[in-house]
C-alpha cells in the first residue's frame, strides 16, 4: 500500500496550478505556453486537468535533452525527492550513456521495478519527449510532456505540460481524491524536477 501511495505522489504529471519560483528560477508558464499546442495533447483531447511549467537553461537544446533522455527510477532518477520516487538512490549527476537510447515504447517508471509508469508515447530526439500512463482499456489516463524550444542562441526554454482524462481512477481511487491529492503532489514534485535538471545541466 505505501508503494502504491508513493507511485500515485510520483506519477500524477496533470492536475496542478503552475505558477512557482525558487530566487531567480521561474518554474511557471506563460500564457503564451500555456496556449502553445504540444506534441502529445492530442492524446488526451479533452482534459479533465491540465498543468503547465517552465524553466530557462542557459544551456542549449542538445545539451539538455540526454538528461530528459536517462529519466526514470533505477535509470538516472527523476531529479526531485529520490526518497520518494527513487528508491532512496541519489538520482545521477552525469550523464549517464547507457541510458541514452530511448523511444516510443520505452519504459521510464515511477518507482523502481514499475513496469506500466511511464512509457514514452512520443519522442522527437532533441524536441520532446512525452511520457504516458494508460487505462486498463487502453485510453491515455494521464501524459507528461516535455518540450524543449530555443528562444535565444546557448538557451533552452523547457516547457512540461500535464494532461489527465476523465475515468483517471489510479489504483481505483475516487476520481476526485486522485486529483485532490495530486495537485499538491504535483506541484512539489514538478518543481523540485526541474530546479534540479537546470542545475545539472548549466554545471556541465
Amino acid at each position: 500500500m505505501r508503494k502504491k501511495g508513493l507511485l500515485i505522489l510520483a506519477g500524477l504529471p496533470g492536475v496542478a496550478t503552475a505558477a512557482n519560483s525558487y530566487g531567480s528560477f521561474q518554474v511557471g508558464a506563460t500564457q503564451a505556453e500555456k496556449n502553445l499546442v504540444l506534441d502529445g495533447d492530442d492524446l488526451i483531447p479533452h482534459p479533465i486537468a491540465v498543468v503547465n511549467h517552465a524553466i530557462t537553461i542557459h544551456r542549449p537544446p542538445p545539451e539538455v535533452w540526454p538528461w530528459l533522455a536517462q529519466m526514470g527510477a533505477g535509470r538516472a532518477g527523476w531529479y526531485a525527492y529520490d526518497f520518494i520516487d527513487n528508491g532512496g538512490h541519489r538520482s545521477a549527476g552525469r550523464i549517464m550513456p547507457e541510458y541514452q537510447e530511448i523511444g516510443v515504447g520505452s519504459v521510464m517508471p515511477a518507482l523502481p521495478g514499475a513496469k506500466d509508469v511511464f512509457v514514452v508515447a512520443r519522442c522527437d530526439r532533441g524536441r520532446s519527449l512525452v511520457l504516458a500512463w494508460r487505462l486498463p482499456d487502453g485510453r491515455y489516463q494521464t501524459t507528461w510532456a516535455f518540450a524543449l524550444t530555443q528562444p535565444v542562441s546557448g538557451e533552452t526554454r523547457l516547457i512540461v505540460r500535464g494532461r489527465v482524462s476523465d475515468g483517471y481512477r489510479p489504483y481505483g481511487l475516487p476520481q476526485w481524491a486522485a486529483l485532490l491529492m495530486g495537485k499538491p503532489a504535483h506541484f512539489i514534485m514538478e518543481r523540485k524536477q526541474l530546479l534540479n535538471l537546470t542545475r545539472r545541466a548549466e554545471s556541465h
